[in-house]
């Protein structure tokens, strides 16, 4: 049989919120690849670490932080060489997500890549969205609740636009656009209505209403939680 290429979600932080079929195809995996940073860490890697098959090989592919897309392109073109060829060589490979794969995963460029020339299957995982509002104890949208999820490097102009038109919203990728995206909350009178998770499910978690986190501050790993909505719960 032709090898398989699995991206795996291993959720948000905490190992066991890994599903039972992640767990299983970690495990066993002759393959594994995972993002790293310029140090070699990975944070997926970090997560699904005690669910590793110890005899697996590892291909690592440098996660590229920069506003040109070239670079990060360049690096998934070679990642997916990298894997191609223990596909063709009849190794299945396990790709590490963090949270689910196609919810704003890497997985999805090397997808893109491969998906023509191999079998290719992602394995949903729990999204950081779901590990948040389950941390801050607050659904996420109730019954005719409009939810929508926003990413932080959106101009100010789109997401006050975005912000206008729905009950509950999840702001993701906030990293170094916080302090404007504080100050923009704050201009729509939404500070009241919002909460900072920072590391949901993570031994560092942190939870903090957005009121309270001071002028400069800027929480690490963090999403915005807001519900405005008029739903009783």
């Amino acid at each position: 049989m032709s090898a398989v290429l699995y991206g795996v979600g291993v959720g948000p932080g905490d190992p066991e919120l890994m599903t039972l079929k992640a767990h299983g195809l970690i495990s066993q995996a002759p393959v594994v690849a995972y993002l790293v940073n310029k140090k070699g860490e990975g944070l997926a890697h970090s997560i699904a670490a005690e669910a590793l098959n110890p005899a697996a090989v590892h291909v690592t592919i440098l996660m590229i932080m920069a506003v040109e897309r070239g670079p990060a392109m360049a690096a998934y073109d070679q990642g997916a060489e990298a894997i191609a060829r223990h596909l063709e060589a009849g190794r299945d490979v396990v790709f590490l997500c963090e949270g689910d794969p196609f919810f704003y995963g890497s997985f999805m460029y090397l997808y893109s890549r491969l998906k023509d020339r191999f079998t290719c299957r992602a394995v949903p995982g729990v999204t950081s969205l779901t590990a948040c509002a389950a941390e801050l104890g607050r659904p996420l949208a109730a019954r005719n609740d409009v939810l929508k999820v926003l990413p932080a490097p959106l101009e100010n102009d789109a997401l006050a636009s975005e912000l206008d038109h729905c009950d509950a919203v999840a702001i993701i990728k906030v990293g170094r656009h916080f302090p404007r995206i504080r100050g923009l909350l704050d201009g729509l009178g939404l500070l009241p209505h919002a909460h900072v998770v920072e590391s949901a499910s993570m031994p560092e978690q942190k939870i903090t209403p957005l009121a309270d986190v001071p002028e400069g501050g800027q929480p690490y790993f963090s999403t915005i939680l807001i519900y405005k909505g008029s739903e009783a719960w």
